[in-house]
């Protein structure tokens, strides 16, 4: 098993416990963006792109406001309505503006939409398993914990 020290050719002692186990969190974050925006490359999608249609896809039948979907990403996207365009444009979600009040656009799913994420669930579900199986269960739940409690300080 690899150091974080070894991986980045770091000579000399990290600042700090609490340092270290940041840049681990960050290197492995990344190394598993890296991961699964590759394994998306074959279907034509990004990251930001698969995370609104699965966010989209909990939301059906009624669909959500771009400010809902922005509070409901993992990673933080600054331009919700260009993402949306590119997904609006490949037929993968539709918006229409609600008859109430004409300001609000309300955002969902297309059929073909759903039919693209069903496609790509089961491969991710198997390759984030490859991922993190060997840690087996305890460690899993452990790690889960461990990092919603570190979370509890970004808010």
């Amino acid at each position: 098993m690899a150091k974080l020290q070894d991986e980045i050719k770091q000579t000399k002692p990290f600042g700090s416990l609490e340092d270290e186990a940041f840049l681990n969190v960050l290197r492995t974050a990344e190394a598993f963006l890296w991961r699964e925006a590759e394994f998306l490359k074959p279907y034509e999608i990004t990251l930001s792109q698969y995370n609104v249609l699965r966010i989209l896809r909990g939301a059906e039948p009624e669909g959500l406001i771009c400010r809902e979907i922005s509070e409901r990403m993992i990673a933080r996207d600054p331009d919700v309505t260009k993402l949306l365009d590119r997904l609006e444009a490949r037929g993968l979600v539709k918006r229409e503006r609600q008859e109430k009040d004409r300001r609000v656009i309300i955002v969902r799913i297309t059929p073909q939409g759903l039919r693209l994420v069903k496609e790509i669930d089961e491969p991710v579900l198997k390759m984030t398993e490859n991922l993190l199986a060997h840690l087996g269960e305890r460690k899993l739940k452990t790690l889960i914990e461990l990092l919603e409690e570190a979370r509890e300080k970004t808010v």
